[in-house]
């Protein structure tokens, strides 16, 4: 059996299936093809989606076990986490049934099955049901990433877990080590330390989430530990014996060789890029030494023919990325000269406090040679963060000391993942720290710290002192 169409997208995540219904919108012939029983990708699936339900179900939890602090007094608090996944799992198939509606709605062609490529403009698609040869003017490759494995700590999904197993667990282990302290083991650690789980991160660089906001980290070290967390920075993981006690982890520290007994171990060393199963050397299509496919700015490879869009097309690694890029390649074969031009690209860690940034770090600034000036408000001063029992954290704005143009903004506090949303439409329209200030807020709520924080910048924030500095100090 053989097809053709115009595009066809490699890939349903947020970055396919985007890219497959705005390009049917837009009138253009377009065939999906997916190796997974359900659309939606990683994200949806077995990522983003699910740990947001944990995430927020731990809250609810732990809101509810601090509950007589406000007088409201619960009795006979249980948890069911089996109950509780297939909660989570009703959600998910929820949103992949509401994607195959809207992709059936707008008439994109599904195949399922595994795409490789046969040459520059074709590739085969094989199922159980055999295979098929399809050929297209465009091709969009938006086959995602998965987790990368360590040899010392081979994942079996019972005792040693992928960010999949773990949001798969019909048990809350009574221990856990989570290898690597980025966003992924840290948001997986803290929603299942809130079900009463220790946690161990062992995380091989000098802080957890490297490259996040110091500032923002600090908070979130602190919670950790008041939480009861032991975290391990400049530290390997060597290897693991299962023992009557549990799993012994053997970790290599700055202190010398130390081991720790755990129930189940989290792998969550970060994500490598779904390409090399494709075919791409019949396709002419060039990877990076990572195996990422290298695009230029309208998300086109080396073959003029091939796009890449999502993961697979290298960092940042975000949901909402992938879906952008999948717009914006719609756009291109329909025949719109559009180019990437994205000024801000927020990204948000679901850990708690949450933590939020978009645009330049602090550090990022200065060593890019630019005069920054700093405004900073805590959560601590919001009426509406005190009265939601919500404290911890803060809002730091960086903007250009002479233009007063934002630069950055890193938020870690409370509900961060939408207060971003409001900086990074800042950084996009070229605002700067006085506009902000500027735009009245409402009262109370969460966002006034946004102002405030962006007042501080001219030490003008008026709920926290702001004492006179002296001339030319920023």
């Amino acid at each position: 059996m053989s097809i053709s169409t115009t595009a066809c997208i490699i890939g349903a995540g947020p970055a396919g299936y985007v890219a497959a219904i705005r390009l049917a919108q837009l009138g253009v012939p377009v065939t999906l093809v997916e190796r997974e029983a359900r659309l939606g990708g990683t994200c949806l699936n077995v990522g983003c989606i699910p740990s947001k339900a944990y995430i927020s179900a731990a809250k609810l939890w732990a809101e509810i076990g601090h509950a007589e602090e406000v007088g409201i007094s619960v009795q006979g608090r249980s948890l069911d986490l089996a109950k509780m996944k297939a909660w989570k799992d009703s959600i998910v198939q929820r949103l992949t049934g509401g994607i195959a509606a809207l992709l059936k709605n707008n008439k994109v062609q599904v195949l399922g099955g595994t795409a490789k490529f046969t040459g520059p403009n074709s590739i085969s698609i094989t199922s159980a049901s055999g295979t098929v040869a399809l050929t297209a003017q465009h091709f969009v490759i938006a086959t995602g990433s998965r987790w990368i494995d360590i040899p010392a700590l081979p994942v079996n999904e019972q005792d040693v877990l992928s960010s999949t197993g773990a949001l798969d667990l019909c048990a809350v282990p009574k221990s856990l080590a989570v290898i690597g302290g980025g966003v992924i083991g840290l948001e997986i650690g803290m929603y299942l330390m809130k079900f009463g789980t220790k946690v161990t991160v062992v995380e091989l660089m000098d802080q957890i989430l490297p490259g996040t906001d110091a500032d923002c980290v600090k908070v979130l070290a602190r919670r950790l530990k008041k939480e009861g967390a032991v975290v391990h920075l400049k530290t390997k993981a060597t290897g693991f014996a299962r023992t009557e006690a549990g799993i012994e982890l053997a970790i290599e520290t700055p202190t010398g060789a130390k081991s720790v007994v755990v129930e189940k171990i989290l792998v969550a060393v970060g994500r490598r890029p779904n390409s090399g199963d494709l075919g791409l050397e019949a396709a002419g299509v060039t990877l990076d030494q990572r195996g990422f496919v290298v695009t230029d700015a309208q998300r086109r490879s080396s073959n003029p023919a091939v796009f890449a869009i999502g993961d697979v097309a290298g960092a940042p690694l975000l949901a909402h990325k992938g879906s952008k890029e999948g717009l914006l390649v719609a756009d291109v074969i329909a025949g719109k000269n559009s180019i990437w031009d994205v000024r801000a690209m927020p990204g948000a860690i679901f850990t708690d406090p949450e933590i939020a940034s978009v645009g330049l770090s602090e550090a990022q600034a200065k060593a890019a040679g630019l005069t920054v000036r700093i405004g900073t408000f805590p959560f601590a001063a919001s009426g509406r963060a005190l009265a939601s029992r919500e404290t911890e954290g803060l809002v730091k704005i960086i903007a250009d000391a002479s233009s007063d143009k934002l630069l950055g903004v890193h938020i870690c506090g409370p509900h961060a993942s939408e207060l971003i949303a409001e900086a990074a439409l800042a950084i996009e329209a070229g605002l700067s720290a006085e506009d902000l200030a500027l735009t009245v807020h409402t009262h109370p709520t969460f966002a006034e710290t946004m102002m405030e924080a962006a007042e501080d910048v001219h030490h003008l924030a008026v709920h926290i002192y702001n004492p006179a500095k002296p001339s030319g100090q920023q």
